[in-house]
């Protein structure tokens, strides 16, 4: 160990003064408010490993529970779960060890997040003869099943409604129906803690503007505190990626919207067709859409909004040899969309339940016994193989607390393995965070305690605090 000298040298004199500290403070004044203001980092809450779209009107409190029936069901046929989970290429030691996780899964939390879809998925014109009419009242019935579900505890932890999008022909109807849905959860007790807004097909900075002056509305008129509203952009039209005059209007999004966006969902097959791709070739890992990922993973980088892939509509329904073959894609698209740095997907049929979780639990488990090692080594200031430098502790802290959040790790046997808790876990993750709070699902059972009487609040909120995440 070296030791300091007994005299140390005489220091040169100073050729930076007060003056000159304060003259470079000011030059940088804007640099430090915008890293300050515009990139906070991640807040360190949980994130959902998927969400499942439902047409509206087939949503109903006990929907959650069925699916993951459908998918016990489904992997029993096969084998089972850890017999699934070899198919799909994991190692009998792997998937004997993961095997009882996502069973338990599937039977306490199937879906983490649900989206009640009143978009692509739901078609009240060719059910109705006064659409508009089968709307609203759908819009309304959505609510009351989520405030039903809240009731009776089978709410998934993260939930909410896809609208119409802001484009001319669909936008006062969108708007209609997210207004309807929104009063109504107010009027029947409260906005749930796990509210999730999705809005889609946006093509422009101007239409996410639009939005945000559509949630302070909501929020003015029915009482609820200033930014309590976020919502998620759908990335589905190429005009977001690259706009008319050349620029990247997705990386303008999050200093355009308030703190308001909290997720950036990538559309896979509205934003394929846009490109001419033939539907053969529609994927999550044509060059295209690894194009457009890469865009949105730069844009959002140190904002604290989060990324979620696509789906695939290969769905594991059809004769034995169909399910395997589309189980074996899915969990490799799912694993590969972990390993680039999208920690959410699309599932759009029960049947994919299964390998979510295989995939997602196998990738945790497979990086924690390194992982954890390096960071006991880093905590512990112990040499180890690898020289790891604190951005790099960060993400190996955030990839645990990630696991653990999901359920394919223990905070246990993290805890036995590093000597760290989950909080602090989540403090060497998300060191920026002023008052750093240990990430936990936002329970769709929780109601928002910020309310006040609709009738004491006469205009928007002029300065809105930024939506929570």
């Amino acid at each position: 160990m070296m030791s300091l000298p007994s005299n140390p040298p005489e220091l040169p004199p100073r050729v930076f003064d007060d003056g000159d500290y304060e003259r470079i403070d000011a030059g940088l004044a804007d640099t430090d408010r915008l890293l300050a203001d515009s990139y906070p980092g991640d807040a360190g809450t949980r994130q959902p490993v998927h969400t499942v779209y439902v047409p509206a009107d087939r949503y109903s409190p006990s929907l959650a529970a069925d699916w993951g029936q459908q998918a016990l069901a489904a992997a029993a046929e096969a084998g089972g779960i850890r017999r699934l989970a070899e198919l799909v290429g994991l190692a009998p030691g792997l998937a004997a060890e993961i095997a009882p996780r996502v069973e338990a899964k599937l039977r306490d939390e199937p879906i983490e997040d649900l989206r009640i879809d009143f978009e692509d998925g739901y078609l009240a014109a060719g059910r109705s003869q006064d659409p508009d009419a089968t709307e609203d009242a759908e819009a309304i019935r959505a609510a009351d099943q989520v405030t039903a579900a809240i009731a009776s505890g089978t709410a998934t932890p993260f939930i909410g409604i896809r609208f119409k999008c802001l484009e001319e022909a669909t936008r006062r109807r969108g708007l209609r129906t997210l207004e309807l849905f929104v009063s109504r959860l107010v009027q029947s007790g409260g906005v749930p803690e796990g509210l999730v807004l999705t809005l889609p097909k946006v093509s422009t900075v101007d239409q996410v503007k639009a939005m945000v002056y559509a949630v302070e509305r909501l929020e003015s008129s029915l009482g609820l505190r200033p930014g309590r509203l976020g919502f998620e952009v759908q990335v589905e039209t190429p005009q977001i990626i690259i706009g008319a005059d050349g620029s990247h209007p997705v990386a303008q999004l999050p200093h355009q919207a308030d703190g308001r966006i909290t997720a950036l969902h990538y559309g896979t097959y509205d934003y394929s067709a846009s490109l001419q791709i033939a539907a053969a070739y529609q994927s999550m890992e044509h060059p295209a859409a690894d194009f457009a990922k890469e865009v949105m993973q730069l844009a959002v980088a140190g904002t604290g909004i989060r990324l979620s892939d696509g789906s695939t509509n290969v769905l594991p329904v059809g004769d034995a040899d169909q399910r395997e073959e589309a189980w074996k894609l899915h969990a490799r698209l799912v694993r590969r969309s972990l390993e680039r740095g999208f920690y959410q997907g699309w599932d759009l049929h029960a049947h994919q339940l299964p390998t979510r979780y295989i995939a997602t639990y196998a990738f945790y488990r497979e990086g924690l016994p390194k992982a954890a090692e390096r960071l006991g080594n880093y905590v512990r200031q112990t040499a180890g193989a690898v020289l790891d430098e604190p951005a790099t502790a960060r993400a190996l802290a955030a990839f645990v607390l990630r696991g653990v959040q999901c359920g394919a790790v223990g905070a246990d046997e993290v805890h036995a393995s590093t000597g760290l808790s989950e909080l602090d876990l989540t403090h060497l993750a998300h060191p920026r965070l002023a008052q750093p709070r240990l990430a936990q699902p936002r329970p769709a059972h929780s109601r928002a305690a910020e309310q006040t009487p609709a009738s004491t609040v006469a205009a928007p909120a002029a300065e809105p605090q930024g939506a929570s995440r």
